[in-house]
């Protein structure tokens, strides 16, 4: 019980993750503003909130299309039954490891992952569907969506 305690958060705390979610840039003088607290107190309490492990990073948000990867995708993928826990390690860790992987995430239900890519074109994509998941001997199915447009409300950390 004193973990959840120590885990919640008051509205000071509250108002400086949502600030930092939506703009990861912000500088202290801006935070403690939004906040209505003292740049001293804006510090700790960020600090604290990293020493807490609840803030674990400040990232970047990277425009794909930019980059010249303007297609990207959901890949719902299904591992053959009986797929044993080093196949599902390896898999993870190759297609993790490819450049079009934006995220990979392992979960409950149809799929066992789902595989955000971001690529060129469709030929890209059904390469990276035929050739890196598809011919993978412990894959039993994919489904691909497309993403037409997305909203990110937060980024979170990896989970451990």
């Amino acid at each position: 019980m004193q973990d959840l305690r120590e885990r919640m958060l008051d509205p000071i705390d509250s108002t400086l993750i949502g600030e930092l979610a939506r703009d990861a840039r912000a500088t202290n003088a801006q935070l403690a503003a939004r906040a209505g607290v003292a740049p001293s107190t804006a510090h700790a309490r960020l600090r604290a909130l990293e020493g807490r492990g609840i803030v674990r990073g400040y990232h970047a948000s990277i425009d794909q299309a930019a980059l010249g990867r303007g297609l990207q995708a959901m890949i719902g993928v299904t591992l053959r039954p009986g797929s044993r826990q080093e196949s599902i390690e390896r898999f993870a860790a190759e297609v993790g490891a490819l450049p079009q992987v934006i995220q990979l995430f392992f979960v409950g239900g149809v799929d066992d992952y789902l595989v955000h890519v971001a690529v060129e074109d469709s030929s890209e994509l059904r390469a990276v569907v035929v050739q890196h998941l598809s011919a993978q001997h412990s894959v039993a199915s994919t489904r691909t969506s497309v993403i037409f447009a997305y909203q990110r409300n937060a980024l979170a950390a990896p989970f451990d």
